[in-house]
């Protein structure tokens, strides 16, 4: 098992990762959560895993009882989260009570938030079944739903009791998910790691394939830069978690003209929107054309849009920056936007005029 720590003080908790980690969850999570009963929260779509995790509670001697709910990004929901927080209510769920999250990143998201203002706050555990939840949303304790001006625009940050990350369970996964998911584990080697990225192009087309060691390579260390980047800056103070958002400003307003459907999955999204960072910012003479082209050639070689055409969104330039107007990270009517040096040198520049955004995009979409 790899177990990799997130220290923040007395929010302090462990992402563990191992294959088969799911058949002996009970174990794992017995000493975390005690004797009470847990609700476990899942998706549809994950029928088999909830019966592994059940059964595995239910062998530690973990009383379990369940809330399915629909699959997609139309459950970050006001109407969603109310029914969850009633039926948790239901379920007499206690302040020092574990509610497990077992699902991508939508479910993960919803539980966090719903744990997050249920009694002003309960506990809660990640079990991510997508790679995308695995190396990104799981982890770091931002949490909320969405709202019709954009995406997580209503959340708090609430940190998991401890995550639990099984990378055999993406075996059922479709594989455009796996592709989605992927694209958080490149946005790594983008922002500091120009030696991760290289891994990525040599290895990418093997962890989409199925490559077990890839997927435990790629996974650890995804978690682990992750859980430094928010061990520095947990509430995103700093300017330094920012860096997480890479690409996903631009993205953001390409899921919000797709209705936050799955006409453009969010890790999709966000490779268009790294596409697009880096394309705009060899476009202004920050970073080399070549370095720009080096990343869209990659996504394009791992089945991802590269932009704007690729993502297959043609609103006009002007209204993908009225999104982008919608970002949580505006302050006194500007948008901080994080641009690149070059591969593994990203940065927060907080003097983009989104005019000069709204011109390049026009010009993306000729």
């Amino acid at each position: 098992m790899t177990v990799v720590p997130v220290a923040l003080g007395a929010r302090s908790y462990e992402v563990r990762i191992a294959s088969g980690l799911l058949t002996r969850a009970g174990d794992e999570l017995s000493p975390v959560i005690g004797t009470r009963p847990v609700v476990i929260v899942a998706d549809e779509h994950v029928a088999p895993h909830l019966a592994t995790l059940r059964q595995s509670l239910r062998a530690a001697g973990i009383v379990s009882s369940e809330i399915v709910l629909p699959a997609g990004e139309g459950t970050k929901s006001w109407a969603v989260l109310e029914r969850l927080c009633d039926a948790l209510l239901a379920a007499g769920v206690e302040r020092q009570d574990h509610v497990i999250a077992l699902g991508g990143g939508v479910i993960g998201d919803l539980v966090g938030f719903a744990t997050a203002i249920l009694k002003r706050g309960c506990r809660f555990v990640q079990v991510p079944t997508t790679l995308l939840a695995q190396v990104d949303s799981s982890v770091g304790g931002k949490t909320g739903i969405n709202a019709r001006a954009g995406k997580n625009l209503i959340g708090a940050f609430h940190q998991p009791s401890v995550v639990l990350i099984d990378p055999d369970v993406l075996d059922t996964l479709p594989e455009r998910q796996v592709r989605a998911g992927y694209a958080e584990v490149v946005k790594y080697g983008l922002i500091d790691d120009a030696d991760f990225f290289a891994w990525c192009e040599a290895n990418g087309a093997a962890l989409i394939a199925g490559d077990a060691d890839a997927r435990a390579y790629a996974i650890a260390h995804a978690v682990s830069a992750k859980a430094r980047i928010v061990g520095e800056d947990e509430f995103e103070t700093t300017g330094r978690r920012a860096l997480l958002n890479l690409g996903h400003t631009f993205g953001h307003a390409l899921e919000a003209e797709a209705g936050f459907s799955d006409r453009l999955l969010h890790g999709e999204a966000v490779a268009a929107g790294c596409g697009l960072a880096f394309d705009y910012s060899a476009t202004i003479g920050l970073c080399s054309r070549d370095d720009a082209d080096r990343v869209a050639a990659h996504w394009r070689a791992s089945g991802l849009p590269d932009g704007l055409a690729a993502s297959r969104i043609t609103a006009p330039a002007a209204r993908l920056v009225e999104h982008m107007r919608h970002d949580k990270k505006m302050a006194a009517g500007t948008l901080p936007l994080l641009l690149a040096r070059g591969i593994g040198e990203t940065f927060l520049d907080k003097t983009v005029a989104l005019d000069r955004v709204e011109l390049f995009l026009e010009t993306e979409a000729r």
